[in-house]
């Protein structure tokens, strides 16, 4: 399996914590040297594991915060 090469480019925040220690975060995050997303995922302790998560490019994430503000 190819490597995934990633940098943390912005960490905006983190949305919740397990009591094992994974933190879901938004961050800004360039993978594998493209363009930054937004992106939501968990992150082990020291971020040297993660989960799944979902990439937004700056249209969607615009786009979700519009649903979220009409809430």
């Amino acid at each position: 399996m190819a490597e995934i090469k990633y940098e943390v480019v912005e960490h905006i925040g983190v949305l919740s914590e397990s009591a094992k220690g994974w933190k879901k975060e938004l961050n800004l995050i360039s993978w594998n040297g493209n363009a930054p997303k937004y992106d939501i995922r968990e992150w082990a302790p020291n971020r040297e594991k993660m989960g799944k998560g979902v990439t937004l490019s700056e249209e969607e994430f615009e786009t979700l915060k519009g649903f979220l503000n009409q809430l």
